[in-house]
């Protein structure tokens, strides 16, 4: 694959403004702001109604694309240990061991999507428990009312995948309510301090060399990205890589979680996109290299590393990186940062969400629209 970027672009503050004409970049500086204004539509909505009836049997998240994975970054951070299950429904239909035991969350930024509003109809027909979040004045909206449900309205930033913290917050708040997760106050604004620090890092005005998402970009411009996280709090994170890659820069991806990836991703590095001329070690030192020799499509491997790692995950992260560095692949390690898991899975996912935006850019590509999926939401009505 030859591709063409524009170095420059990245570093041109009339350049980047310009190829930005969505203001995604403004979008993802919202992340911060998120956190603070969902705690505050959250206890407006009085999420402690949920704990009038006890822990649920199960909470089952309902929701598609950047609404969705709130469910499963409540179930990352809830973690492992935690003592009901937590899964997201990414479709038409609710699970038929669902009913009147389990918390249904019916999550959508528009509070139109038809998958989320026919399986939140469902559930509030087998008379399960109910919270809704979402646009205001929608669908959902009127749901809530019709099924007594709280209900936190939402703001857009602009985009559903933009709005992940003013959609995910109120989740983790809820958990809080039912004693799942401890996630004070204090956890809260840690988390969106750690988020004003990757926006500081990742900032326009900061020039390719120094600015770890712009590197990021260029490192996987002409490359295959397979993304692996090193947890299921990791993999969350990598999961929304992908997507975003996806969405912003209009570019495959691959995610996988360790150990299964090394249960089978592992092999393509072995294949086709294996031993790309110029594979690069993700390092400052190799952003001065000249791309124009990376003309090839190959493997990059981006790691995402948390804090909270099994033994044998890391020693299967190291020598993954081992192998694929002996195959000539691109690799990048990305290390998660801080104590508690929200502020952990929000490092890692801001960088990425910047990272998506400035490879949109530097590839030419407008990262706001959807025109795809508009297309096709428009010939399936």
């Amino acid at each position: 694959m030859n591709v063409k970027l524009d170095l420059g672009r990245l570093d041109d503050a009339a350049a980047l403004a310009a190829a930005d004409p969505g203001d995604m970049l403004r979008q993802v500086a919202t992340s911060a702001a998120q956190i603070r204004e969902a705690q505050l539509r959250a206890a407006e909505a009085g999420l402690e109604r949920l704990a009038e009836d006890g822990r649920p049997r199960a909470i089952v998240v309902t929701g598609m694309g950047g609404s969705g994975i709130s469910g499963d970054v409540l179930a990352a951070v809830c973690g492992v240990g935690c003592p009901v299950p937590i899964i997201t429904v990414r479709g038409y239909a609710l699970p038929g061991w669902v009913g009147a035991a389990d918390l249904v969350i019916a999550v959508s930024c528009s509070g139109g999507t038809e998958e989320t509003l026919l399986v939140a109809r469902e559930a509030l027909r087998r008379g399960c428990r109910l919270l809704f979040i979402g646009g205001e004045e929608s669908p959902l909206a009127e749901m809530a009312v019709q099924g007594r449900a709280p209900f936190v309205p939402v703001r857009s930033v602009g985009m559903p995948r933009s709005t992940l913290w003013g959609l995910s917050v109120p989740l983790i708040l809820a958990a809080r309510t039912l004693g799942l997760v401890s996630a004070p106050a204090e956890v809260l604004e840690a988390a969106a301090l750690r988020l004003e620090e990757v926006s500081h890092r990742c900032r326009p005005d900061s020039e390719s060399f120094v600015n770890p998402a712009k590197q990021l970009a260029l490192d996987l411009a002409g490359s295959l990205p397979m993304v692996w996280g090193t947890s299921a709090l990791a993999g969350t994170a990598a999961y929304r890589f992908c997507c975003q890659l996806n969405e912003n820069a209009k570019y495959p991806g691959v995610y996988g979680e360790l150990p299964e990836a090394n249960h089978n991703q592992v092999v393509a590095f072995d294949g086709f996109f294996a031993n790309r001329p110029g594979g690069g070690t993700g390092d400052l030192d190799d952003f001065f290299r000249d791309r124009s020799e990376d003309s090839e499509t190959g493997l990059h491997l981006v790691v995402l590393r948390d804090t909270d790692e099994h033994p044998q995950v890391r020693k299967r992260r190291e020598v993954s990186v081992e192998l694929a560095q002996a195959r000539g692949l691109g690799v990048t390690e990305i290390r998660a940062e801080g104590e508690h898991p929200l502020e952990r899975i929000a490092t890692l996912i801001a960088l990425a969400d910047y990272v998506t935006v400035y490879l949109a850019i530097a590839l030419g590509v407008d990262p706001t629209p959807v025109s795809a999926i508009q297309e096709l939401k428009a010939r399936i009505v």
